[in-house]
């Protein structure tokens, strides 16, 4: 990729995420290489884009009037790519795309397994995020799809792919461990890991419509990091099915008493207009 439009794109992506660290963490790049690339760009137009302090950094009044313009540039270097890559067929071409973690552990193997061996010389890049943060990124064009829970952004188009019931995460032993479905209320009497960034989770909006208060001890987007900590007999929890596949913890599983599922997707901007690497891909989402 041209080093300035990766520039472009740590710029994009450091007032996206407020940090060189998280960006550094969604590009992969080490957290010194971003901030690098910011350096030479302020030094390269003489101006200061951000500023910095302990709390993050974020945009100057100069850097607020540039950034829509590093976004034009990133989409248009993306729109020439995919151009490009139709114009070789495929044989070459790059699909970026934005999953959820669980998506990326569970379904992505084999569907990139499956589509490389029709097409072996396309390549890949995998940037992992929250809900909100894909929709944002296939919008703004710095990934061509990403794998959503649905409804998403409106101006996307989606393509359903599966419902993905919530379940029930327990230490080995729970005494709640013995009922085959668990009533939502009793989620409210143990220390609470919550698995959330972002848009709200589904658990959230099923505690709010029934209005619950459980006793949330800990919150975070690390499906694994709550898995260990339930394991430890720190609290309880409520994860998606998808990512409780082969898990290594010493657990136990249980349906709640109340309907509780995230329909899963797949968002573009627009599948006419898609790469013919991106459009080929689709037809292989059936290998998840």
């Amino acid at each position: 990729m041209d080093t300035n439009i990766l520039k472009y794109m740590a710029f994009i992506k450091t007032v996206e995420t407020g940090s060189f660290t998280k960006a550094a963490l969604v590009l992969n790049y080490s957290q010194s290489g971003i901030s690098r690339m910011i350096n030479d760009l302020e030094e390269e137009w003489g101006i200061i884009l951000l500023e910095r302090s302990r709390a993050g950094v974020r945009l100057t009044s100069d850097g607020t009037k540039l950034l829509p313009h590093a976004k034009n540039i990133c989409s248009a270097y993306n729109k020439m790519q995919s151009q490009i890559d139709d114009i070789n067929g495929l044989q070459s071409g790059l699909i970026r795309i934005a999953s959820l973690t669980s998506v990326a552990t569970h379904w992505l193997p084999n569907i990139i397994k499956e589509f490389q061996k029709d097409y072996p010389n396309i390549d890949y890049e995998l940037i992992l995020g929250d809900y909100n943060e894909i929709a944002e990124w296939v919008a703004d064009g710095l990934a061509d799809c990403g794998f959503v829970r649905l409804p998403t952004l409106p101006e996307l188009e989606t393509i359903f792919l599966d419902q993905d019931k919530q379940m029930v995460v327990l230490p080995e032993n729970h005494r709640l461990a013995k009922l085959d479905k668990i009533p939502v209320e009793a989620l409210c009497d143990d220390p609470f890991m919550l698995l959330e960034k972002g848009a709200k989770a589904e658990i959230t909006e099923i505690f709010e419509k029934r209005g619950l208060k459980p006793k949330i001890f800990f919150t975070t987007w690390d499906d694994y990091a709550i898995m260990s900590m339930v394991e430890s007999g720190l609290g309880i929890s409520v994860l998606p099915k998808l990512i409780l596949r082969r898990v290594p913890y010493r657990i136990i599983t249980r349906e709640l008493d109340v309907p509780a599922t995230r329909d899963l997707g797949l968002a573009l901007r627009d599948k006419k207009t898609a790469s013919l690497a991106v459009k080929h891909f689709l037809d292989y989402l059936k290998y998840r």
